[in-house]
Formats: structure tokens, C-alpha cells, sequence
């Protein structure tokens, strides 16, 4: 997979707030801190086209991003990336980490243009409570989930299949392991979901 172009389409605190869906939409959610800004620049080739922070919690809004690919035998194809705001981080305010909740589900559950969702955590602490409602979540409502788990590369080498092997069991899937600065793991992930989205 080659990223020919990548850019920030829009961004809105409510779900219906966001353009209407022009292409496929593949959905990035996960506790904050576990790496989601630094995974989908990683996959997007992009340094700072994602804003990454040391302060968790710093996406609030629906952010679109639209790359547009190729791929196969000189295909060519266009794919939107959608950025959802990290949850569980406690410092925000117990008023905006409600108001998540309804624009998340709304976008979860309505929006045409979704074709899965990579649910990311970090491989060092597995899938937390929050991690596994959201994926509950998505398999009640029909929704294709892709687990990844980031952060491999802090893992020796010895000690990264077992991990991923043992975490199989909660997620009901092998979790792809990923690593922003090492690039484990990115091919994979787009072989996923370019399958998912209906690219090629």
C-alpha cells in the first residue's frame, strides 16, 4: 500500500456535525495515551498530519482524514480515517467525557459511510474495562472491529508473540502488533483494512 496524499478533511463535536461520507471510513478509537495519533500518522506516512500530545485526552472532536492510496497492480483508491477522541483519561471534565459517549455511539451506529473500527491499547497492559465495552459495543451493533495493539517495540523480541497469543483470548481475535517507530505491524493493518473497506 502506497499513501499518495494525506490530508484533514473536518473535524465536529457531534457526529452530525461531519460532511456526509463521500468514501469508506475506517474509525480509530482507544483509551487515551495508547498511541492512536502517532498509529494513524505511522500508517499515513505522515509526521505531524495527526496532532500527537504528552497531555492524554487532547482529542475531543470527530476528526476526518482522507488518504488517497495506491494499491494492487497500479490501483488507485480513496479511504477516509476517522479519529475518535481517546477515553478513560479522568482529568477531563465528567461533563465532557459525558458528551463523548452520545457523539461516539452516534457516529458508531449511524454513520453510512463506516466500515470498521481498529480498537487500539497498549500491549503492555492489554485491553482494559473501557477497551472491552467498546468492542462489546461494536459487535452488538454489527460493527467489524480490527484489534491492535501498539507499542510492541517496548517488548523484547522474545516476549511479543506470546503477548499478542495470550491476548487472543479476551479479544476473540489475534490483535495485530504495531509500533509507531519501529513500522511493525503496518502493513498488515492496511492489508486489513483495505480488505474491510472494499479497496481493490
Amino acid at each position: 500500500m502506497q499513501v499518495l496524499d494525506a490530508q484533514f478533511v473536518a473535524t465536529a463535536t457531534v457526529h452530525s456535525g461531519l460532511p456526509a461520507p463521500a468514501f469508506a471510513e475506517v474509525a480509530f478509537a482507544g483509551r487515551s495515551n495508547v498511541g492512536k495519533s502517532s498509529l494513524i500518522n505511522k500508517i499515513l506516512s505522515r509526521r505531524k498530519l495527526v496532532r500527537t500530545s504528552q497531555t492524554p485526552g487532547c482529542t475531543r472532536g470527530l476528526s476526518i482524514f482522507r488518504a488517497r492510496l495506491r494499491f494492487g497492480d497500479d490501483q488507485e483508491g480513496v479511504l477516509d480515517l476517522v479519529d475518535l477522541p481517546g477515553f478513560g483519561y479522568a482529568k477531563r471534565s465528567k461533563v465532557e467525557r459525558r458528551s463523548w459517549g452520545p457523539m461516539v455511539e452516534g457516529f458508531l451506529t449511524e454513520r453510512a459511510g463506516l466500515r470498521a473500527v481498529v480498537s487500539i491499547f497498549d500491549v503492555r497492559r492489554g485491553p482494559e474495562e473501557d477497551d472491552l465495552e467498546l468492542l462489546a459495543f461494536l459487535q452488538e451493533h454489527g460493527v467489524v472491529s480490527i484489534p491492535v495493539a501498539t507499542k510492541i517495540d517496548k517488548l523484547p523480541a522474545s516476549k511479543r508473540k506470546p503477548a499478542l497469543l495470550a491476548l487472543a483470548g479476551p479479544l476473540r481475535k489475534r490483535p495485530i502488533g504495531f509500533s509507531s517507530v519501529t513500522g511493525d505491524g503496518v502493513e498488515e493493518l492496511w492489508r486489513v483494512i483495505q480488505r474491510v473497506a472494499g479497496l481493490g
